[in-house]
């Protein structure tokens, strides 16, 4: 398996989430967002798998509730 680290820019082109920096950092520390990986010198990413399943977690979330209602 490949490991695929994303940019914040990829975070948004390529997986739809368009939050801020300050907004990812925010749920990283509240713990609803992948943590980000160090990959140099003041450069981080996140790990591609991890936001997938953060993507379907927030799918999950959206059909229990539209079931509940």
């Amino acid at each position: 398996m490949t490991l695929r680290i994303l940019s914040y820019e990829d975070l948004a082109t390529l997986k739809g989430v368009k939050y801020s920096k300050v907004q990812l950092w925010r749920l990283e520390k509240l713990g609803k967002f992948p943590k980000r990986v160090p990959v140099g010198p003041a450069r981080h990413g996140w790990l591609e798998t991890e936001i997938d399943a953060y993507l379907r977690r927030q799918i999950e979330a959206r059909d229990k509730s539209m079931v509940a209602a």
